[in-house]
């Protein structure tokens, strides 16, 4: 018996494909599941790009709004929500549409991988903490290069979360995350997804995030940062979001206005850059050229689902 097609759309920040996502639904009858770390929260609009009603266009996504920014949301938490949202649209005789940018979340769902959702041991945390405060992120990074090597290899020596996730792991399960991954790969996936992610020319991407960038603190980025902490006591993951961590250092006077702008438009277009990256390492992804036409990309997309596009 086949297994129900599910269409993943990954790629880049700035690169299209909220617009392509809702062009494709709207013309297979689809339903929009996000795939994005940011957009999961209430109350963040401007600077997470999330699409407006307008550019929606009647067709429903999932996972957009979902979770106030006071909550830790995990990878396994997206994993259990978006499987669900995946088979409430199949009820319906639709069909799933994957769209965003946030590898763990795209990872968790085509490769299958159970992310244990771990009880932070808020000790251990603190102690992490103070470590990389007095010997600072590199011993811990090296520390982490030790116990799990393969993972790793994905992550950045300043990407202090997920270095410590993945000391976590090990310190609260005896497992590297690598070994957890392979043992839940060895699980039958019971959907077949077809993926494909958005490449575009390096300069003309990083053209598209600096004019989304002026376009965001034009619509009030400083000001629903401001909103935001107003609102919440406490912004514990949220608020070290791109764009809303250098808005904050700004309000702090840490930054210029000045250098906040650029500070944000720098970090995008390094996060895109880890984006490519990290997209890359898949091989199973029929990639999608951005200069190209909508048109055309929405026929690449309907032959590869078909089986008619050789990767």
């Amino acid at each position: 018996m086949s297994k129900p097609k599910i269409i993943v759309i990954c790629g880049p920040t700035a690169s299209g494909k909220t617009a392509l996502s809702i062009q494709l639904a709207k013309k297979i009858n689809g339903e929009i599941v996000s795939a994005d770390s940011m957009q999961i929260y209430k109350d963040m609009d401007i600077g997470t790009a999330k699409p407006s009603i307008e550019e929606m266009d009647g067709v429903k996504h999932y996972l957009i709004d979902n979770v106030s920014p006071t909550i830790r949301y995990s990878v396994a938490n997206y994993k259990k929500d978006a499987l669900n949202a995946i088979e409430e649209i199949l009820k319906k005789g639709k069909t799933p549409i994957i769209v965003g940018g946030t590898g763990l979340y795209v990872d968790s769902l085509v490769n299958g991988i159970e992310y244990d959702d771990l009880e932070i041991d808020l000790e251990y945390r603190q102690q992490l903490e103070q470590e990389a405060k007095e010997k600072g992120l590199e011993e811990l990074y090296n520390k982490a290069i030790q116990i799990d090597a393969e993972a790793m290899k994905k992550i950045s020596p300043n990407d202090k979360k997920r270095i410590f996730r993945v000391l976590e792991i090990y310190h609260s399960t005896g497992k590297t995350k690598t070994e957890q991954e392979i043992e839940s790969r060895e699980k039958e996936n019971p959907y077949e997804y077809v993926v494909f992610a958005i490449n575009m020319d390096r300069e003309k991407l990083y053209e598209r995030i600096n004019k989304r960038v002026d376009i965001m603190i034009e619509n009030g980025l400083v000001d629903e940062v401001k909103s935001l902490i107003n609102k919440y006591d406490e912004l514990p993951t949220a608020i070290q979001g791109l764009g809303y961590k250098e808005v904050v250092s700004y309000l702090n006077n840490e930054i210029t206005y000045e250098e906040m702008i650029e500070k944000i438009k720098q970090e995008t277009r390094r996060y895109a850059k880890r984006q490519l990256t990290w997209f890359r390492r898949n091989k199973q992804i029929i990639w999608l050229d951005g200069l190209e036409n909508m048109q055309n990309n929405l026929q690449i997309i309907l032959k590869g689902v078909n089986g008619e596009e050789e990767n």
